[in-house]
C-alpha cells in the first residue's frame, strides 16, 4: 500500500514539475508538458522491458504482446490488471481501466476532465516505450469519458 501511495505522489510531483519550470503558457505549455511526461514514460517503459528475461519477451502474435501489457506490465506498475481489452483485429487495441490509479485522487466531475491528459501522458509513454523495446512501433493515445476511468 505504501509503495502505491509513494508512486502516486511521485507521479503528481513529476506532473507538477513538467508543467512548471518555464515551459511556456497556454496551449504551448500544455504540449511541452505532455511531451516531457510522455518522453519520461517512454524511457521507463524501455527500461522495464529491458529488465525482463529475454525468453519472456518472445511473443508469436501482436495480440499476445498486448495481453502481456494488460496483465503483466500493468500488474507490475499498478498492482492490478486492466479491466478490458478490445481489438478490431486490424492493429488497433483498446485497453480500459475503470479505476485508473493516477485519476482516482482527482475530484469527480466534468470540469476536471480537461486536467486528466497530463496525468495520462506518462503512462502512454510507458506503454509506447515497452512496445518499442519489444519491436512494435506504435502510437498510444488516451481518452477519459468519466473520472477515474480511462481508455488507451
Amino acid at each position: 500500500m505504501a509503495d502505491e501511495t509513494l508512486f502516486q505522489l511521485l507521479h503528481t510531483e513529476v506532473v507538477a514539475a513538467a508543467y512548471g519550470g518555464g515551459r511556456g503558457s497556454g496551449d504551448e505549455g500544455q504540449r511541452n508538458g505532455l511531451t516531457v511526461l510522455e518522453g519520461m514514460g517512454f524511457r521507463v517503459g524501455q527500461g522495464l522491458a529491458e529488465r525482463l528475461p529475454r525468453g519472456a519477451l518472445v511473443f508469436k502474435e501482436e495480440l499476445d504482446t498486448i495481453k502481456f501489457l494488460c496483465r503483466d506490465l500493468w500488474g507490475a506498475v499498478f498492482r492490478k490488471q486492466t479491466d478490458n481489452l478490445r481489438t478490431n483485429h486490424q492493429g488497433t487495441y483498446i485497453l480500459q481501466d475503470n479505476n485508473f490509479p493516477f485519476l482516482t485522487q482527482m475530484a469527480w466531475g466534468q470540469q476536471y476532465l480537461e486536467e486528466a491528459p497530463k496525468f495520462l501522458a506518462f503512462t502512454c509513454g510507458l506503454l509506447r516505450g515497452t512496445l518499442s523495446a519489444l519491436g512494435i512501433e506504435s502510437s498510444v493515445t488516451a481518452s477519459v469519458a468519466s473520472l477515474p476511468a480511462w481508455t488507451k
